[in-house]
């Protein structure tokens, strides 16, 4: 076997690259805005690698990356399934597998503290792949801190050249972080990318789409084609801002992100349908009455009534966001919005409810990237 240093030049949909004790930890933020970020759930967040892929050029048959996973358990909930990496041969899913090892962060939801216990250095390995010349991609889980140690082959190793194709970077919520799907490869984001033929770097953080200027201006600076933003649900579920602050929170957001890319086409994508916070403000609450039987789900907190005193919903924020929109294209051509319903709406629920009551299944992700890719990649980003 032949081991081949991770290098930046094997590494896509990472913003950073961050050098540790064991090897690289890939970033969705670069340090200074990470220098910025206020709590642990973002920085745990952002140090996920959705979206992010170690990708090669070899007539290996076997391929094998060392990794240091740090896999996250929440205290009194059932313990999670092992992050999946998927391997994609010349733009064709072909295997699934887990890593051995890691660490353990477990986190206490009532309380917000966590506590990492040690792990070792596990492998994820791939074998019996076709005998030639290949691009290889190895998709990260999603939902585990990974650390890059080392690559082995039995076949040297390139990076794969430049292709051509548009730089997708989208930021959202955890629904585009990918919570409850399969797999790295199959989140929304990833799924509409691969249809698209765009490069995708995904900028989505679990409960951490709040409007942070530090993340306005990551996506201001980092080169890309086509931008889109998915903004409201976590804006609700924190309870963060009433509407006299959103507004212009929005507006300095787009502000922000126009001062270094002025023309570049931006999309605007309001919150899916998620019906316990339609027309009920947050906070949002972990229901824990069903952990016995293994499920967690979540509750609206807030009160309808307090809507006319500027309290958040999903339906004064879609109302709010089409406003700017609609009032920013006026000199900003290459604005434009989306509402979310068109991604997961009213007729969807119905067929595939929220396990949870917020985050989409494995089957919905996959629903919304086709509808992404469709109305979006084959529309305004066409």
């Amino acid at each position: 076997m032949i081991t081949t240093p991770l290098t930046a030049d094997l590494v896509r949909g990472a913003l950073d690259l961050e050098r540790t004790a064991h090897g690289l930890l890939p970033h969705r933020l670069p340090a200074r805005a990470r220098a910025q970020v206020p709590d642990e759930r973002l920085a745990m967040a952002e140090a996920q690698p959705s979206g992010v892929r170690v990708v090669l050029r070899t007539a290996a048959t076997v391929v094998a990356l060392a990794v240091l996973p740090t896999k996250t358990a929440y205290a009194g909930v059932p313990a999670r399934a092992d992050g999946v990496y998927d391997l994609v041969v010349d733009g064709v899913p072909t295997a699934r597998a887990t890593a051995t090892g890691g660490n353990v962060l477990t986190v206490d939801l009532s309380t917000g503290k966590s506590e990492t216990t040690p792990g070792e250095v596990g492998e994820v390995r791939f074998a019996d792949l076709p005998d030639r010349v290949k691009d290889v991609e190895i998709w990260l889980p999603y939902n585990e801190i990974t650390e890059l140690v080392e690559l082995r082959t039995d076949a040297p190793v390139s990076p794969v050249p430049a292709s051509g194709r548009r730089v997708w970077l989208h930021h959202g919520s955890s629904i585009s972080h990918g919570s409850n799907a399969a797999s790295g490869s199959t989140t929304w984001p990833a799924v509409a990318a691969t249809l698209a033929g765009v490069d995708l770097v995904n900028l989505g953080f679990g409960g951490s789409a709040l409007l942070d200027p530090f993340t306005a201006r990551a996506i201001r600076d980092t080169p890309a084609d086509l931008v889109s933003l998915k903004i409201g649900i976590n804006v609700v579920n924190t309870d963060l801002m009433r509407l006299r602050a959103f507004g212009p929170a929005v507006h300095g957001f787009l502000d922000t992100i126009r001062e270094g890319r002025p023309t570049t086409p931006l999309l605007v994508v309001s919150p899916v349908l998620c019906p316990m916070h339609e027309d009920t403000p947050g906070p949002t609450f972990p229901d824990f009455s069903g952990l016995a039987e293994g499920r967690m789900a979540f509750l609206a907190a807030g009160d309808p009534a307090e809507v006319a005193q500027g309290k958040l919903t999903l339906a004064v924020i879609r109302a709010e966001l089409a406003r700017i929109v609609r009032e920013r294209a006026v000199d900003d051509p290459n604005l434009h919005h989306l509402d979310g319903r068109e991604l997961y709406g009213d007729a969807d629920a119905a067929d595939l409810p929220l396990p949870d009551h917020l985050h989409p299944d494995a089957a919905t992700h996959r629903l919304m990237g086709e509808r992404f890719a469709d109305l979006v990649f084959g529309g305004v980003f066409a």
